[in-house]
């Protein structure tokens, strides 16, 4: 499979990283600092990650809102213009198809960012279901993320019109002299900026924002820590068509008025099975764990009672660079999910301690006025 390339493939290559195959392209997963570093500068400045793989599309005409809504549980009618929410593809029997951010720009315009891994999908899945809307990918965009406590300042240096941008809402704006669509919002837990620019900008405009003493760039080795300590999810691993969003802990993406009660019901594919799981909870829950000791835990591994029986299983694990150790998302029996429960996981025979715990793992710094 030949793999494609973001239009920050040459800078990357400059800069030293190490290119690994990811959901079909050629991505950066760590540059020579490493991916501890990596993480850590995010946490402490500013991290600078090309996101350019996920999907960017623009979904536009009357009745748009509505037709998200027979697709997605979240409130896309009483979303504000500029204003953002987390949303789900759901299945019919609740499960998750993909998850992904919609962003209204207009009455009847919105802006989707969707998985690299899914985009092909998605595009199809949403295409079989225009009524008289038009669907446009937006191939020619590059997306970029700044992320960590010194985005801020290094964007009220180069787009000041941006400083009161606060999280899940976004804004046109020029940086650095290039049309650019900038939301307050990312995958690491922090305060953050995600820049929508047309892909022959891209490098100039990611030259521009290393070049400020605040950001290094950071590949998807530390996206991947940080966006575990912040205990967000990642499709294909927390999220999947058998997990529903009661399993996953994503309740409050539903929203009020998509509930039972609510003014707009249901609607939405498997929408009375998620209702039955929120009355009568399904038997699984998403945890995080601590584990004792350095010995990392992996993906699949089981995880284990005081009585050495399977109760759930590992999805996500690595090195928590913030939370100081290794750590894990597991999915275990409803009844063993209370932070401060005592479990274990089967590392290779051997039952390595681990501890419930409440996420996120270090706190979310988001920008919210």
């Amino acid at each position: 499979m030949t793999l494609q390339h973001t239009p920050l493939d040459a800078l990357h290559r400059e800069l030293g990283a190490r290119m690994v195959p990811f959901a079909g392209y050629d991505m950066p997963v760590q540059y020579p600092d490493g991916i501890i570093r990596e993480h850590q500068h995010t946490r402490q400045a500013a991290g600078l990650f090309d996101v350019s793989h996920m999907g960017q599309l623009v979904l536009r005409g009357a009745g748009s809102a509505e037709l998200l809504e027979t697709l997605v549980p979240a409130d896309v009618v009483g979303l504000g213009e500029h204003c953002q929410t987390y949303a789900l593809f759901t299945n019919a029997t609740g499960g998750v198809l993909d998850d992904l951010i919609i962003t209204r720009w207009s009455a009847d315009t919105f802006f989707l960012v969707v998985n690299a891994a899914c985009k092909v999908e998605d595009i199809a899945h949403l295409r079989a279901h225009l009524s008289g809307q038009t669907l446009e990918v937006l191939e020619q965009q590059a997306l970029l993320a700044l992320q960590g406590p010194g985005a801020r300042e290094v964007m009220r240096r180069l787009c000041p019109e941006v400083d009161t941008l606060t999280f899940m809402h976004g804004q046109a704006a020029t940086l650095d002299g290039v049309e650019a669509y900038i939301t307050c919002s990312g995958y690491t837990g922090e305060d953050g900026f995600e820049i929508s620019v047309p892909a022959a900008s891209a490098e100039a405009l990611a030259r521009r924002l290393l070049a400020e003493p605040e950001v290094a760039p950071v590949g998807l080795g530390a996206r991947d820590s940080l966006r575990l300590e912040a205990g967000l999810c990642l499709y294909g691993h927390e999220l999947n068509p058998d997990i529903d969003p009661v399993q996953a802990g994503l309740l409050w993406s539903i929203g009020k008025a998509r509930r039972p009660g609510g003014a707009r019901e249901g609607g939405f594919p498997g929408a009375q099975q998620i209702f039955h799981g929120m009355v009568n909870k399904p038997p699984l829950r998403r945890v995080g764990l601590r584990v004792e000791g350095k010995r990392p835990v992996r993906e699949g591994q089981a995880v284990l009672d005081d009585q050495g029986k399977p109760v759930g299983e590992v999805c996500s694990a690595g090195f928590g660079a913030t939370a100081g150790g290794p750590i894990a998302m597991a999915y275990v029996q409803r009844s063993l999910g209370e932070p401060g429960t005592r479990l274990a996981v089967d590392v290779r025979g051997k039952a390595l301690p681990v501890t419930v715990a409440a996420m996120p793992f270090v706190p979310q710094r988001y920008f919210r006025g």
